[in-house]
């Protein structure tokens, strides 16, 4: 058989090089009572950033550092509105990884999950935190453990806009696009009657109100 041409080589060296690269895989969790703008906002920019392959929107369970603080929605009506959202950001789809797995939703949970479906393909994993929760990563369950399985993606936001990222982790700062939106804010504008037009996609809003969420006394 005879030896292939140089430029036979070359592509059958390209198509290994292709199928044995890391996917590139981030994960944006949160509550998500409501998904916003803000959200796309920050998935668009760690997408276009990272050049991610898939972005998974994880919609916690039970979010255990705000459990007790509020009523939470209901995990179902949550994920129906990530659904939504999901559909504005290239490559993101919405997941019900923590919901499935019931009780208290940890990241590090989550992140050797998705480590352990990839059956041993080759997969890099990018953690999206906004640059307020920094402080916070400490105090986050195996915070450790967490550590050694993905990569920080600390994205800054109109109240934090020089992240710096925290000791111990390998992180990649994200300048986030300057969108002014929180779900405490969408929620109290909803509960009053007021439009949220500007701070939530049209296909959440139609979520919400086919759902009958956040609706006032």
């Amino acid at each position: 058989m005879p030896a292939p041409e140089p430029a036979e080589r070359f592509q059958r060296a390209e198509r290994f090089q292709r199928a044995e690269r890391a996917a590139r895989v981030g994960i944006l969790g949160g509550t998500f009572d409501p998904p916003h703008d803000g959200h796309v906002a920050a998935g668009r920019a760690v997408t276009e950033a990272l050049g991610l392959d898939r972005l998974l929107l994880v919609v916690a369970n039970d979010p255990w550092q705000k459990s007790g603080q509020r009523s939470i929605s209901a995990a179902e009506d949550r994920y129906a509105l990530t659904e939504a959202l999901a559909a504005e950001i290239p490559g993101a789809e919405a997941t019900r990884l923590e919901i499935d797995r019931g009780g208290p939703s940890y990241s590090v949970d989550t992140a050797e999950e998705i480590l352990a479906g990839a059956a041993g393909r080759p997969l890099d994993l990018f953690l999206v935190v906004g640059a307020d929760l920094v402080p916070e990563l400490g105090t986050w369950h195996r915070a450790g453990d967490l550590q050694g399985l993905v990569t920080l993606v600390v994205v800054s936001r109109p109240a934090n806009p020089a992240p710096v990222g925290p000791t111990g982790w390998r992180t990649v700062v994200v300048d986030g696009p300057q969108v002014a939106a929180s779900s405490s804010e969408v929620r109290d504008l909803l509960a009053a009657g007021k439009p949220v037009d500007e701070l939530v996609p049209a296909a959440v809003i139609r979520c919400i109100r086919r759902r009958g969420l956040y609706a006032g006394p």
